[in-house]
C-alpha cells in the first residue's frame, strides 16, 4: 500500500470515528460476532477492494477479510465482492469508510470502462488526466487502470506538457528545440508533450527532435485525421483532447489517434452502489 494511501485511510478513519463510535460501543455487545458481505447493487466494474480490505484490518486486525472478486472484474446487481467476519463492533465502525473507498473507485472504473468499450475495436487507448480528487490521485488512477484505461502523467514532475503553444511557438522553434534538448539532457526519463490546436503547429512540432507526444486540442475529426496523416508511420504519439464524451469518442478513435484523454473519467464519475449485508453467525 502506497504511503499516501495509508495516510488517506488514516485521515478518513479519524474524521469518521473521532473519539470513538458511540453507537457501536453502547448498542452492540462487545462479544457479538457477525459475518458481512460487500454487495453490489448495480452494474459496473469493481475497484478499490484492497483499499477497503485495508480499512477493515486497520480498525481491527483480527477481522477475517476475503476478497471474492478482483479489481477490474465486471459485476452486476447482487454480486458479493467481499466477505468480512469478526467483531460486530469493528465491522460497523469500518463499514462506511470502507464503502466510501470501494464505491468511489468502482465508479471511476465503471466510467472508464464505458469509454474503453466504445473504442475496443480501434488501436486508440483511453487516458485519464490530472483532474482528480485532491489526495486521491494514485487511487483514482489505479481505478482507471481497473476499468481498462491508461494513465497519463501522474503529476507535473514526470512529463512536460507545454500548452498554449501558439504563444510559445511565436518565440521561435529554435528556442523550443533548445529547451527540449536541455530537458532531455537534464532529465532523460521525463517525457515531453506539446499542445497544438492548429495543423500548422502540428507541422512545426513534427520538425522538432525529442518530442514524445503531440496533444491535439479541440480539433475536428477531419483535422485529427490530417494530423495522423502528417505524422505518418513514425514520430510522436498523437493524443486527442477536448469535446470527448460517450457520443463522440468512437468517431475520434476512428481518426487513428493513439490516445484520447478524458477528464470525465475522474471528475464526473458516479459512485457505484455498494452496501454491506450483515448475516447472523450461528
Amino acid at each position: 500500500m502506497q504511503a499516501e494511501v495509508e495516510q488517506l485511510i488514516d485521515m478518513a478513519l479519524r474524521e469518521d470515528i473521532g473519539e470513538g463510535d458511540v453507537t457501536a460501543q453502547y448498542f452492540v455487545p462487545r462479544e457479538k460476532q457477525s459475518r458481512a458481505y460487500m454487495l453490489v447493487k448495480d452494474v459496473g466494474v469493481i475497484a478499490g477492494l484492497e483499499v477497503a480490505q485495508h480499512v477493515f484490518k486497520k480498525v481491527d486486525p483480527s477481522l477475517s477479510v476475503k476478497l471474492l472478486v478482483n479489481d477490474g472484474d465486471r459485476v452486476t446487481h447482487g454480486t458479493r465482492v467481499m466477505e468480512i467476519t469478526g467483531s460486530s463492533q469493528a465491522l460497523l465502525t469500518a463499514e462506511r469508510t470502507a464503502l466510501n473507498f470501494a464505491q468511489r473507485l468502482s465508479g471511476v472504473a465503471t466510467k472508464t470502462a464505458s469509454f474503453v468499450d466504445l473504442v475496443r475495436d480501434t488501436k486508440t487507448k483511453i487516458l485519464d488526466t490530472r483532474k482528480t480528487t485532491p489526495g486521491w490521485r494514485w487511487l483514482e488512477k489505479m481505478a482507471v487502470r481497473a476499468g481498462g484505461g491508461k494513465n497519463h502523467r501522474m503529476g507535473l514532475y514526470d512529463r512536460a506538457m507545454v500548452k498554449d503553444n501558439h504563444l510559445v511557438a511565436e518565440s521561435g522553434l529554435q528556442e523550443m528545440q533548445v529547451a527540449i534538448t536541455q530537458l532531455k539532457q537534464d532529465k532523460p526519463n521525463v517525457e515531453i508533450e506539446l499542445e497544438a490546436d492548429r495543423l500548422d503547429q502540428v507541422a512545426d512540432f513534427l520538425t522538432l527532435r525529442g518530442v514524445d507526444y503531440i496533444l491535439l486540442d479541440n480539433m475536428s475529426n477531419a483535422m485529427l485525421e490530417k494530423a495522423v496523416e502528417m505524422r505518418g508511420g513514425s514520430g510522436p504519439k498523437l493524443e486527442a483532447s477536448g469535446g470527448v464524451n460517450l457520443s463522440t469518442v468512437e468517431g475520434i478513435a476512428e481518426t487513428g489517434v493513439d490516445f484520447i484523454s478524458v477528464g470525465a473519467l475522474t471528475h464526473s464519475a458516479v459512485a457505484l452502489d455498494i452496501s454491506l449485508e450483515f448475516v447472523e453467525l450461528a
